[in-house]
């Protein structure tokens, strides 16, 4: 059994999906049910005693500092690299963070903490089985929940990938050093970090699923569905 020592969150992106309502706000700072979404991660982190948080910001840098004074433990980190490169030089600029480590994407909702604790046995993703056609991240399991493979290209059966991850002290030595590869050496800058062990060096990982139910993490990539969620979650 492992135990979380740190907490990784991704937030340099653009937020082009949810234009213009980022053009002024990034969105992880955008608010669900009155509440900046990053806010509600870090929250989730701290119910469970996870208190050394690097977030790793870029765009509209300046409006994440607010979160250093509000919350203990955090600590904010520029991506350089966030206009030209994908999100594999988010990850590359905090690799000496890499221990036993959960990785999140700041532009979701956790509605159940739980996903959050400190302690687990196996690196891996969390994931929902899907019953209809997804274009998501679709990962392969078999009947003791190893990750056996992984596609991109749209699927009807397996289990939804979300930007939820954890990864044992051993495995972030590994995803650290292919990190340094695939940045300085290959200059593979528009991939993934996922990409490294979902494609790139799969064989090298072994990853288990985390299955979640439906509504425990609530991804929002249109204002449209911004707006039902924070209707939906202001009635409830």
């Amino acid at each position: 059994m492992a135990k979380i020592d740190n907490a990784i969150i991704m937030a340099a992106g653009l937020g082009t999906r949810m234009r213009p309502l980022t053009y002024k706000t990034p969105k992880p700072l955008v608010k669900v049910n009155g509440k900046p979404m990053i806010e509600s991660i870090i929250e989730g982190l701290h119910k469970n005693q996870i208190t050394d948080i690097t977030i790793v910001v870029g765009y509209l840098a300046e409006q994440f500092d607010y979160l250093k004074g509000k919350f203990a433990g955090v600590r904010i980190v520029y991506n350089p690299y966030y206009k030209q490169y994908n999100n594999i030089s988010s990850l590359y600029v905090v690799r000496d963070e890499l221990k036993n480590t959960v990785i999140l994407d700041g532009d979701q909702v956790i509605m159940n903490s739980q996903l959050l604790s400190q302690n687990f046995e196996n690196s891996g993703y969390a994931g929902r089985k899907i019953e209809h056609f997804t274009d998501e991240w679709t990962m392969h399991v078999d009947q003791n929940d190893n990750v056996l493979s992984c596609d991109r290209s749209g699927n009807d059966h397996g289990w939804r990938l979300y930007s939820l991850s954890k990864w044992t002290a051993s495995d972030s030595k590994k995803l650290k050093q292919y990190l340094i590869t695939e940045f300085e050496k290959q200059h593979h800058y528009d991939i993934y970090w996922d990409d490294i062990a979902m494609f790139d060096h799969f064989d090298d990982f072994n990853l288990k699923v985390m299955p979640i139910k439906d509504g425990d993490i609530i991804e929002i990539d249109s204002i449209e569905q911004l707006n039902q969620i924070n209707e939906q979650l202001g009635k409830g």
